[in-house]
């Protein structure tokens, strides 16, 4: 009998598999996503630009009264809320990467993290498809993509798809274990957005308090983002606070993973 505690087997390793037979099951994954995602609905892709949109309507007409002094107050939302959706999305969705696919995972011997990997891809998939809608409102605005975007626009969808791999396989690793953590994970980005400038410029917050900023996990890299499509350019600190972030949360799922990894046929 084979051991599962052996951790390739326990993860679905198997001898002679290469790069490419990863690369199509990461993409019948991903066709699956879409398909029980967009089931029995008529607008499909579209809700992933019109929930952000909604919402920028929302908040413009709340907000702008206090904020007068944010020059194109509804490109500077949009600018934050599509990169913030495709984290509240990750997140929201993360806690049944594994648990819904049980049966999968019970029957079917394969590399388990495919199936975050699949969904992370998705929702960056959906982002992607909201740039044009961004570019758009920025012409109205009169403001033209510059060069820097050739190398900004690739480093930050890197960045945040390593950033949100790392959070994906940590939460739907221990949401097996603990079942309580979908409902937490709800409260703490909902609270977490509101310490994100989304709605507020950064210097409206007095300097002794924008440490919240750096301590936020997903402030830098929505800031990144934010300054690219309304600025034109990318802050140096807060893309190295980014990294740092990238860099922390990927260590800390791919550890959660590789450790629980071999329950996840009893647990599940």
């Amino acid at each position: 009998m084979e051991n599962l505690r052996t951790p390739a087997i326990a993860q679905g390793w198997l001898p002679g598999r290469t790069f490419v037979y990863y690369r199509d099951l990461i993409l019948v994954l991903l066709g699956k996503e879409f398909k029980v995602r967009y089931k029995s609905t008529f607008m499909r892709y579209a809700w992933s630009v019109l929930h952000p949109l909604a919402l920028a309507f929302i908040f413009f007409n709340v907000f702008s009264f206090f904020v007068r002094g944010v020059p194109d107050y509804a490109l500077y939302l949009i600018a934050g809320l599509f990169p913030w959706q495709w984290i509240s999305n990750t997140c929201g969705s993360a806690s049944w990467y594994f648990l819904g696919n049980g049966s999968l995972i019970k029957k079917v011997r394969f590399q388990r993290a495919t199936l975050v990997v699949s969904g992370v891809l998705n929702e960056s998939i959906h982002f992607m498809v909201s740039i044009p809608v961004i570019v758009g409102f920025m012409l109205y605005y009169s403001r033209v993509p510059g060069l820097d975007w050739l190398w900004a626009v690739p480093t930050l969808l890197l960045l945040q798809v390593l950033m949100m791999l790392g959070l994906g396989l940590a939460i739907a690793t221990s949401n097996l274990f603990f079942r309580d953590l979908e409902r937490l994970v709800g409260l703490v980005i909902q609270m977490l957005f509101y310490l994100t400038p989304i709605v507020y410029r950064i210097d409206m917050i007095p300097p002794a308090y924008r440490w919240i900023f750096y301590a936020n996990p997903f402030a830098a890299i929505v800031i990144c983002w934010q300054k690219l499509f309304y600025a034109g350019h990318v802050p140096a600190v807060y893309l190295g606070v980014a990294m740092t972030w990238t860099c922390g949360l990927l260590a800390i799922g791919l550890l959660v993973y590789c450790k629980k990894v071999w329950r996840f046929a009893e647990i599940v």
